[in-house]
């Protein structure tokens, strides 16, 4: 097994076609097909179904596909760190970065390091919190914005700040953004709320079983700009963090509030694994990261949110 078929077999994967990958790879097809059969060979099991429409990993291609991004990544980012010249910042790091939080700081944060450490290659990923977290554990991300840490062993987390929930209703719903909503009201509609096992549907079953009732979900999306589209148009009320709703305080396309409960809120965290050497990359763009959001949390563009982190840093702990 060696790196030339690993890339043709997450080439084949990615295209389901051995002639797009001979194309991408530039070889020839048979060389590739070669390299998929030598790996059959070697392993003794069948990695593609070969089918009419193309070709589809098999359950042990799939396993051996997600073993091999985790081999290329690595490579690569040896590759990057091997070539670093002195006095330059160079490498390739991954940030996870939770769908709430991306449109505050993915921008900003590619501007930044362009124009200080233009060596630095950026890979962005965004998810919901357990997919970045489980990213995290199997060492595709170097760094990610978290909440919801209950069991740091296998991570390192720095505490950034508490950001509020807050009650988001249809425009006419007359909310207002300095008089707290009880969560009642809330549940006196249809509520739109994230999937079960959505670190914010459990944030929310937390809320209603504090008010002694229960979230009547009419609609389910893992999506907050859905969530916001859907209530917007009145077909019920969500209940989302402060951040996820920043730009519409001022425009008026919702009606909002935060929640009369002191305990309704999510903790943002820093999140690093343990088990992996921290590049001068890496340090660089946590830093980056964290002072883009301390910047937010000061001028008001991140509403309802309490700072946490005495200054910028890299290093959690």
């Amino acid at each position: 097994m060696d790196v030339k078929q690993l890339n043709a077999l997450l080439t084949v994967a990615e295209t389901g076609s051995v002639t797009r990958a001979a194309q991408l790879l530039h070889l020839v097809q048979s060389a590739v097909t070669r390299q998929v059969q030598a790996l059959e060979d070697e392993l003794g099991v069948q990695l593609f179904e070969r089918t009419r429409t193309g070709m589809l990993l098999t359950e042990a291609g799939s396993r051996l596909a997600e073993t091999a991004r985790h081999v290329m990544t690595e490579l690569e980012r040896a590759e990057a760190e091997v070539r670093q010249n002195a006095g330059t910042v160079q490498g390739i790091v991954a940030v996870g970065l939770l769908e709430s939080v991306s449109d505050l700081v993915a921008e900003p944060l590619v501007a930044q390091l362009a124009r200080a450490h233009p060596q630095v290659e950026l890979r962005l990923y965004t998810a919901f919190a357990g997919h970045l977290r489980q990213w995290l554990y199997d060492g595709i991300l170097d760094v990610a914005l978290l909440f919801g840490i209950t069991d740091p062993s296998a991570i390192s987390v720095a505490p950034l700040a508490t950001e509020a929930l807050w009650a988001v209703a249809p425009p006419d719903a007359g909310l207002s953004p300095d008089r707290p909503v009880p969560y009642a009201e809330v549940a006196r509609h249809p509520v739109i709320a994230p999937a079960r096992g959505n670190g914010l549907r459990t944030l929310l079953e937390e809320v209603a079983a504090r008010a002694g009732t229960t979230a009547r979900v009419a609609i389910e999306t893992n999506s907050a700009r859905v969530q916001k589209q859907l209530v917007a148009k009145g077909h019920g009320w969500a209940v989302l963090p402060a951040i996820c709703v920043a730009d519409e305080v001022s425009s008026r396309t919702l009606s909002m509030a935060a929640l009369d409960d002191p305990d309704a809120q999510r903790q943002l965290v820093l999140a690093m694994p343990r088990s992996r050497r921290r590049s001068a990359a890496t340090e660089v763009v946590a830093r980056s990261l964290v002072a883009l959001l301390r910047d937010a949390a000061g001028d008001g563009r991140w509403p309802s949110v309490q700072w946490q982190a005495a200054q910028p840093s890299g290093k959690a702990t």
